[in-house]
């Protein structure tokens, strides 16, 4: 890895080195130079633009989750050729994590709950000279909120409050509030890649019989709200709640990674984002004609057959419902 710090194998040993000494390590004052100057990091609830910001976000976090652990799951990554330098190669990885926190002091999510937390985040980061320069992430808070007890459209009523109301809250990331970054590949053309985002593709096309085709019929399922489910019927009502929540909005792939590794069943990670209007029945309950921007990262794994026998899909269910009270007016 031309550029990094010689102490880091591959991209794997490189992104949960950095997120073990982050977190774990607590070597805060590091993010100055583990993310580069100007970073823009995405997330469904916010565009953070430059590492003091990310510096103050993860100081927070820590505050409030004082024993908060990141266990990460896998990396599944590729070359970036075209962002590399003279000096240095560069890389794009989707890291996949399983949180573990107490809601031990007050913060963001309100009053401590006391809550043990469990949850997943999907990251996806493009790094070059031993740094991250441009991310995209979605943390399952659906998850979080709930653990804590809370109504999931309660909390986000109450958040909104928190953040000084309509007017002075922190807005959900849109194609409005999003931040041009220096990262504009889409990949690389592996074809387990290519298999996956056919089947999110399709999903999103309300072609639902590619679930039988496309899913091991005893596949792992889990998705956001913490949710675990098996087998065709699962991912179908997954997918068929988001879709028709927004039957009309436009369906979008923005990056697409696979990857065949010895020793490891073959993986894909695909981010897409869904923007439109929320005009249908589905996990989102009763049309409000919202515009909403929705962006989700999936991660799956293959079987023999080609057949996806593990999926991971997240989206912010919170940034989504923000959007949707902040349209109808019924955050006060």
């Amino acid at each position: 890895m031309k550029g990094f710090d010689a102490k880091w194998r591959d991209v794997p040993h490189y992104i949960n080195g950095i997120t073990y000494d982050i977190w774990e390590g607590r070597q805060i004052g590091a993010l100055r130079q583990l993310y580069a100057p100007g970073l823009i990091v995405r997330s469904p609830a916010s565009v953070v633009v430059d590492n003091s910001g990310v510096i103050a976000a993860t100081l927070a976090t820590l505050a409030e989750f004082p024993d908060r652990e990141l266990l990460g799951e896998d990396v599944i990554w590729c070359d970036d050729p075209e962002g590399a330098t003279a000096t240095s190669d560069a890389y794009l990885s989707s890291h996949r994590l399983m949180c573990t926190a107490t809601h031990a002091q007050a913060g963001a999510y309100g009053a401590p709950t006391g809550a043990k937390l469990r949850y997943r985040i999907l990251a996806d980061c493009a790094i070059r000279d031993g740094a991250v320069y441009d991310e995209w992430l979605v943390r399952d808070q659906a998850a979080i909120v709930g653990q804590m007890g809370h109504d999931l459209v309660d909390w986000v009523r109450a958040q909104i409050g928190r953040e000084g109301g309509a007017a002075g809250c922190v807005k959900p990331m849109t194609p409005e509030t999003d931040v041009p970054g220096p990262y504009t590949r889409r990949g690389n053309s592996d074809a387990w890649g290519a298999r996956y985002s056919g089947v999110i593709s399709r999903l999103m096309a309300g072609e639902l019989d590619v679930v039988p085709s496309g899913y091991a019929r005893a596949a792992n399922l889990h998705y956001a709200g913490g949710v675990d489910a098996f087998g065709w019927r699962g991912a179908d009502a997954f997918w068929i709640g988001l879709r028709a929540a927004f039957p009309f909005a436009t369906f979008k792939v923005e990056h697409v990674v696979g990857r065949a590794d010895a020793l490891c069943p073959p993986r894909a990670a695909v981010r897409w984002s869904l923007h439109g209007a929320h005009s249908g029945w589905g996990r989102f309950g009763v049309p409000s004609g919202a515009q909403v921007y929705v962006m989700g990262i999936c991660h799956a794994e293959f079987d023999a057959e080609g057949a996806i026998r593990r999926e991971f899909a997240l989206i912010d269910d919170t940034a989504i419902w923000k959007q949707i009270l902040l349209h109808t007016g019924a955050h006060a």
